[in-house]
């Protein structure tokens, strides 16, 4: 008979390569991502910046307690979250809908110049999105009253930036336009994983293009989607304030504060870094939770997770 061999796992000498280039990476991450958690000890302190930290005033949960007592933290919350969700349904679900799309495009050339064009916004800056978006939507020579006065969907240009209500579908527009080629990038990489011999034997059943699509590519893509989807979940509450704070104005501030720019004003320009802190501290375990609650409902319903 025989005899099974058991193969031997390699050992940490063998991958010490592997472990010597990974080294740098874990000590960035120890640096950028683990080590400013000490600041978090600040949350628990009315903080002085001009006494050393065994001299500050310790006063356990109380700027907690002012957070859930303070309106324009409810009002940030809400912001924050329905700007999350309309991003998570619009900015998740076109990319991949993109992606299929330039897929499916025959011409090589016009298939890369495709891609390029989409991917190039996603280097631009924020601050010159910002500019073009208020130089498209302007009442005074604005590309998009241009066009709805032309067509006489209108009779006069409507003031886009001064609308309250509109400000979350704006935000998440210029979102959508500036990352779609980006985040299609990942959804393109899993389409080519797919077996070709797959979409031969649709053919040979007389499958077209959108069975094809719906049964092979959808399905192929499914792995991918539920760990990018459980891992944007547990991003709600991180979605930065640059683009609130380039595109807000006053008259639209009521839809504009998010959570991090609610404790970068509270924090930094009103001095009070103890309560600033206790803001993100607050997002980030309740972002942890939203995480730790996608995976493990995931991994119920599809035997997918991240974890």
């Amino acid at each position: 008979m025989p005899v099974s061999v058991r193969k031997k796992k390699p050992g940490i000498w063998e991958q010490r390569y592997l472990y010597l280039m990974s080294f740098p990476f874990l000590v960035l991450v120890l640096v950028f991502n683990y080590l400013p958690l000490w600041g978090w000890v600040t949350a628990f302190q009315r903080y002085k910046p001009a006494r050393d930290f065994w001299h500050q005033e310790w006063v356990g949960f109380l700027w907690f307690a002012e957070i859930f007592g303070d309106p324009r933290f409810w009002l940030a919350l809400r912001n924050t979250l329905g700007m999350s969700v309309l991003s998570l349904l619009v900015n998740f679900t076109i990319p991949i809908a993109f992606a299929i799309m330039v897929n499916e495009l025959r011409g090589r050339f016009f298939k890369r110049t495709v891609q390029t064009i989409s991917y190039l916004p996603h280097f631009v800056s924020w601050v010159v999105v910002s500019g073009m978006v208020y130089m498209m939507l302007s009442t005074d020579g604005g590309v998009v009253n241009g066009l709805l006065t032309g067509l006489g969907l209108v009779k006069e240009p409507i003031q886009f930036m001064a609308k309250p209500e509109w400000f979350w579908g704006v935000v998440t527009l210029s979102d959508l336009w500036k990352e779609l080629g980006w985040n299609a990038i990942i959804f393109l990489a899993a389409i080519t994983g797919i077996d070709p011999q797959l979409y031969e034997a649709a053919k040979v059943d007389g499958a077209g293009k959108f069975r094809q699509i719906w049964h092979i590519t959808l399905p192929g893509l499914r792995n991918i989607f539920v760990v990018l989807l459980i891992l944007s979940i547990g991003n709600l509450l991180s979605i930065g304030f640059e683009k609130q704070f380039l595109l807000g104005n006053p008259v639209v501030v009521d839809f504009s504060q998010v959570l991090d720019l609610y404790a970068l004003n509270q924090g930094i320009n009103q001095g009070r870094y103890s309560y600033g802190t206790a803001i993100g501290v607050l997002g980030s375990v309740v972002s942890l939770t939203l995480l730790f609650t996608a995976n493990k409902t995931f991994k119920k319903i599809t035997g997918q997770s991240v974890i």
